[in-house]
């Protein structure tokens, strides 16, 4: 190994180790003390009580893990959004958690929590997956009750699911294991079954408080709309349980007779680890941005057997195309070449962009995957369309176009890695999150943005030194560089891989070695949901 190798690794590994020390914070929650007490009143915490539910021996990932970092924190902030959601397995079948964590704000809905929930029931919709909600809320953050209220993608379209949900056939349990009050008292009921836990649990439309206020009826929130009442009296719940546990219990029980699902039948074979090994991923990745690699040295790390095979290899080289296996699963992975190649005339070409030729290439092959229902795995380093005139007369724009159309008129589940840069349309054809993959996620060396830190502070120090001039004042060199970096900082903050994560424009931010385990898990989650329709050949004018 050389030099550059191991300076690599050594960077890789400690954006992976900051990674590991950033996720020991979220599973704290709102803290340690808020933690003990739930504890203290026989209850179990939300990471918990999903632990004790989810099948132990088999894998897990957890969605939107990094949610509202780093937001609200005039309010006190919004750790994981108030909410753990893991995609894992009950009695054997797969399904998505919900888990509202109490420890922050009592589990009350912030703008970010309802987007997160409503994250979770898109990938329970579009897998056809069961979803499990476990309910310990006190409904809506009434200091933002304007965020998170009104809208089409706020609080009421989660009930809407709940009704959508049902109409396709989609099991949804929930336990309620705490508050559930005024709105949120639906989505338990619009479940297929609800089971409470006895003297901790509660649901009802207003409390004790509101109804003395409203009505002037003096009456204990437990005789209102605890377990007994709702099991015995009102008929609500279907189950009562004697604590969380019991609760979690009987949804492995339900579960567990829970029959066989339709598949799409994507192709799988026994799975085979990589040969080439998947830790060199560190060295090989380069410690800056913009610095080149081979991703094919990547892809080998990442499927079966280190095998793939290559579609038009020696044309539009700056996209790979290839059909490989990833645990077992076939896949075709569309992917950004890092390093400069030549075409067929002899040009370099810049590692990183898309050119004509590839942008051809990548639609080609997208449209034959879907033609035999394969999988289609998207790792994105990508700068952008290349520009300047040679490219707007060779086309860009339309081979650009047929590329994004393909990607959007896809009916076969993508799956979308973000290993390295995300610029721009780059983006886009890349199928960014606009493109309905079924799981995006990113390596902790992800960057997210219109353009580089370096490229976008020197257009926005541009136009503000343009600004300052014209109100008479002197630009320095040295003003210049304290205006650039204050604009680089503040551009570099955005574009990290956080900042996307706690916006819910990613799933998550993994280690590159769990890559393998996050696709595998998507398209087995994908496998649960049939393609009804036909993909469109003729909307890419190929």
């Amino acid at each position: 190994m050389d030099i550059n190798f191991n300076k690599n690794e050594d960077v890789n590994k400690l954006q992976v180790s900051e990674l590991n020390k950033q996720l020991l914070k979220v599973y704290l929650g709102g803290g340690k003390a808020r933690l003990d007490k739930q504890r203290a009143k026989g209850k179990l915490t939300a990471r918990e009580r999903i632990d004790y539910l989810l099948d132990s021996d088999k894998d897990t990932i957890e969605i939107a893990a990094f949610a509202g970092q780093d937001m609200y924190i005039e309010h006190g902030g919004c750790p994981s959004g108030g909410v753990v959601v893991k995609i894992g397995y009950i009695s054997g079948r797969q399904c998505v958690v919900v888990a509202n964590d109490a420890s922050v704000k009592a589990g009350a809905w912030f703008p970010i929590t309802a987007k997160k929930n409503l994250r979770a029931q898109e990938i329970s919709i579009e897998n056809n997956l069961p979803i499990v909600y476990l309910v310990d809320s006190a409904g809506v953050y009434l200091p933002m009750q304007d965020e998170i209220f009104p809208d089409k993608e706020h609080f009421g379209r989660i009930f809407r699911n709940n009704a959508i949900m049902s109409s396709k056939g989609i099991t949804q349990i929930s336990a309620v294991m705490g508050s559930c009050v005024a709105g949120g008292a639906y989505l338990p009921i619009m479940s297929d079954e609800a089971i409470m836990v006895d003297k901790t649990s509660s649901i009802f439309l207003a409390g004790s408080y509101l109804v003395k206020a409203a009505i002037g009826e003096t009456i204990d929130n437990e005789t209102l709309g605890g377990a007994t009442t709702h099991n015995a009296i009102s008929g609500v719940a279907d189950y009562k349980a004697k604590d969380d546990k019991d609760a979690l219990d009987s949804i492995k029980n339900i579960f567990s007779k829970i029959g066989d699902y339709t598949k799409a039948g994507f192709n799988r074979i026994n799975p085979s680890n990589p040969t080439c090994n998947p830790n060199e991923i560190y060295g090989i990745l380069p410690k800056l941005r913009h610095e080149p690699y081979d991703m094919k040295e990547i892809i080998k790390r990442l499927v079966d057997n280190s095998e793939m095979e290559e579609y038009k290899k020696d044309f539009g080289k700056t996209i790979i195309c290839a059909y490989a296996r990833i645990d077992g699963w076939a896949v075709g992975i569309v992917a950004n070449q890092r390093k400069m190649v030549k075409n067929a005339k002899g040009e370099m070409q810049f590692g990183g962009v898309i050119y004509s030729d590839s942008a051809d290439k990548a639609t080609r092959f997208i449209a034959n995957c879907n033609q035999k229902k394969i999988p289609l795995v998207f790792l994105q380093d990508v700068t952008g369309f290349m520009v300047g005139s040679k490219s707007e007369h060779t086309g860009i724009i339309k081979d650009g176009a047929k590329m994004v159309n393909a990607v959007s008129n896809s009916v076969v589940p993508k799956f979308t890695v973000i290993i390295g840069n995300s610029y721009g349309a780059g983006n886009y054809a890349m199928c960014g999150k606009a493109y309905d993959p079924r799981l995006i996620f990113a390596w902790p060396s992800a960057n997210l943005a219109v353009m580089s830190g370096a490229s976008a502070a020197k257009v926005l120090l541009q136009i503000e030194t343009a600004s300052l001039k014209k109100k008479g004042e002197v630009i320095t060199k040295e003003k210049e560089k304290e205006l650039f970096d204050k604009i680089k900082n503040r551009y570099d903050k955005q574009i990290s891989p956080y900042y996307a994560a706690a916006r819910i424009w990613t799933d998550a931010i993994i280690k590159p070695l769990d890559t393998r385990k996050w696709i595998s898990m998507g398209i087995e989650a994908a496998n649960h949901a049939p393609i009804t329709k036909a993909f469109n050949m003729g909307a890419l004018q190929v």
